[in-house]
């Protein structure tokens, strides 16, 4: 089962993690990504053209899942705008152990962060924006699980 979400609304993530856990594996495995507020942030602006992006986070799904040995996937993606606290990612994965889970899990965001293709531009308190730019340790993240 994979399940896959681009969508602007907000989610809760303990349901998410209770349909994986309803999924009677012996590992579950979630991590949710929070916008963070650090030096003023005010606001996230996360764009993207829907066609491109629903079909890139099916390919990471798909690997992951080609990869591990995997009862459920679940992933959740906002777009839009957000704000500091506000949840913006969830990857979920259940799986019969929990070391396919973990990998997993860590696998599917360590791609979604440099695969994924989303445009973030922030906003600051003192009104200046910029466009977020691709980070080394996070390509280096993404790179230790091969290409």
């Amino acid at each position: 089962m994979i399940a896959i979400q681009i969508q602007r609304e907000a989610f809760d993530p303990g349901a998410l993690q209770a349909d994986l856990e309803a999924l009677g594996g012996g590992g579950v495995a979630t991590f949710t990504g929070v916008v963070r507020g650090e030096g003023g942030l005010s606001e996230l602006v996360l764009e993207h053209h829907a066609a491109m992006t629903t079909k890139a986070v099916r390919a990471i799904a798909d690997r992951a899942a080609a990869r591990w040995t995997l009862l459920g996937l679940t992933i959740v993606h906002r777009h839009g705008s957000l704000v500091p606290g506000d949840r913006i990612v969830f990857v979920g994965v259940a799986a019969r152990h929990r070391g396919p889970a973990l990998e997993a899990c860590a696998f599917l965001i360590d791609w979604l962060k440099t695969h994924a293709p989303f445009w973030k531009r922030e906003t600051f308190a003192d009104g200046t924006t910029r466009w977020v730019e691709p980070r080394a340790e996070d390509d280096a993240a993404a790179a230790r699980w091969g290409g």
